[in-house]
């Protein structure tokens, strides 16, 4: 049993198709029930081990195998002097055979089982929600809602059992209005991307991983939860100079929204490029950043000859307005490197041209990344931000294989696709980068780390600095401290974050 965050390690994400895959074949080569009784001790010890005083323990179970391996750990509970209680939905007759000799054994030990209410439980005692498993496709019923929303009311520790019930274990949303919100979720035999996106996190807590005894799985996984081993910091050679490490170009700042482009401009800077330029689109801009005077200030940079455009790694759109429409068509054809945010997003959106422009782009082999927020993906896609949010996963797939590129999907489990690679999912962050210039920040320091790997101009470097910009950008919310991060110390966040061993 291991505990998934902080991340040690990349982590195999399986959906609910792949899981169900594995499962059957781990079933083929046990006696029957084992499966179950694993799975049913696994959430015993962890239940012991989160709540070591609970006097009482309460297990709410529905009718399938998710209700099966909670009345199997009940039976370990009343073994080890818990007051046992468990509220079993559904008709027993029914249940699946597992489910059923799990029920057969917690009777056998003597666990109290019936159709009743949650009982007075303490701070101290434990709830367990083994109500609904990763089968689970519709709302739960006015019974079971009312189940969930008794476990969401009590005052001590809520373990969910694989999912929380409500949750959809491949996407993270929740089916309907009601939704466990548990502690803790022990996910079983295989991590679900739903636990880590979208409303995930909100209602899984801190997620466990029981592997069952299953040996590493040949399958590939749906996605990858990413480890601190994509962002570690490149080394420098000692005779190594400023040229050494890539110059970025950012272009964007509008009339009243140059402090965008400063932002971007200055994580590129502390990332380690070499050298940074910035072009405003706002032509009574500063002339320079008094912050940081080492930043320069190009006016229209991007009608500079193709060799510069190649040679540099250019961000694109942060505080752009509509005035990043002029450079984009010359930005998307001749940049090598092309990192597009915000006002970019929402241009190409409305054009056309430039979405031929862009796809044409990537068939040259030239790589871009594209760093959405599920209202600027939605635009890029046609359709809702609630529909991009009902599936991160496929939205951020659907825009990388429509326009060759790389997707950075922003939110809670920001999302990073490319084309014909499993997608990556972070696993840092928090709401305190729910404030303006965060993202700014996340495009500037992605392209300053981009521009220092003179060998990474494809679809794979992209990849790589767009996970490990994410990765970096999510520690430093984790470490703050306070419940927002503004943007400009989440640079200095950021720098303090890539020292951390």
């Amino acid at each position: 049993m291991q505990r998934i965050l902080p991340p040690h390690r990349s982590v195999p994400l399986f959906g609910v198709s792949a899981t169900r895959a594995i499962e059957a074949r781990l079933h083929a080569s046990l006696p029957e029930h084992t499966l179950m009784r694993r799975a049913g001790l696994a959430v015993a010890r962890l239940g012991l081990a989160l709540a070591p005083h609970a006097q009482r323990v309460w297990v709410a179970c529905g009718p399938g195998n998710n209700g099966g391996d909670g009345l199997e750990a009940a039976m370990h509970w009343q073994a080890a002097g818990k007051a046992v209680s468990v509220t079993l939905l559904g008709d027993a007759s029914r249940m699946p055979d597992d489910a059923k000799d799990a029920l057969v054994r917690a009777q056998a030990a003597g666990v109290e089982i019936g159709n009743f209410p949650a009982p007075p439980l303490g701070p101290h005692d434990l709830a367990v929600d083994a109500l609904l498993g990763i089968g689970a496709s519709r709302a739960p019923d006015e019974t079971m809602a009312e189940l969930i929303a008794q476990l969401n009311a009590l005052p001590c520790t809520v373990l969910g059992v694989d999912v929380p019930s409500g949750l959809d274990a491949g996407t993270g949303q929740p089916l309907g209005d009601t939704c466990v919100r548990a502690r803790h979720t022990l996910t079983l035999l295989t991590a679900k991307p739903g636990l880590f996106t979208a409303m995930g996190r909100d209602h899984a807590g801190e997620v466990w991983l029981d592997e069952l005894g299953a040996t590493a799985s040949s399958d590939a996984p749906d996605a990858w939860l990413t480890g601190p081993a994509v962002a570690a910091t490149p080394s420098r050679a000692h005779a190594q100079h400023k040229g050494s490490f890539g110059d970025v170009a950012v272009v964007g700042g509008a009339a009243g929204m140059t402090g965008a482009a400063w932002l971007a401009a200055r994580a590129a800077h502390a990332c380690g490029a070499g050298r940074v330029y910035v072009s405003l689109l706002d032509g009574r801009g500063l002339s320079h950043d008094a912050l940081r005077p080492e930043l320069m200030v190009r006016t229209e940079w991007w009608k500079s000859h193709d060799a510069a455009l190649n040679h540099a790694t250019v961000v694109c759109g942060c505080g752009g307005g509509d005035a990043v429409r002029e450079p984009l068509p010359r930005l998307i054809g001749a940049a090598e490197r092309l990192v597009l945010d915000a006002d970019a997003l929402n241009v190409v959106a409305t054009d056309g041209k430039l979405q031929m422009l862009l796809r044409a782009r990537a068939d040259r082999g030239r790589a871009t990344v594209l760093t959405p927020h599920p209202l600027e993906a939605a635009r890029l896609l046609g359709t809702g931000a609630a529909q991009v949010q009902s599936d991160r996963l496929a939205a951020a797939q659907e825009l990388t294989e429509r326009f060759g590129c790389v997707v950075l999907l922003k939110g809670s489990g920001s999302v990073i696709a490319a084309p014909g690679e499993t997608p990556c999912i972070n696993p840092t962050g928090s709401a305190a980068l729910a404030t303006a210039g965060t993202g700014d920040v996340l495009a500037g320091w992605l392209g300053g780390l981009w521009a220092q790997h003179a060998d990474a101009t494809g679809m794979q470097g992209a990849l790589r600095a767009a996970c490990a910009a994410a990765f970096i950008h999510g520690a430093a919310a984790d470490a703050a401290t306070g419940a927002v991060l503004r943007a400009n110390d989440l640079i200095e966040a950021m720098m303090a974050a890539t020292q951390q061993p």
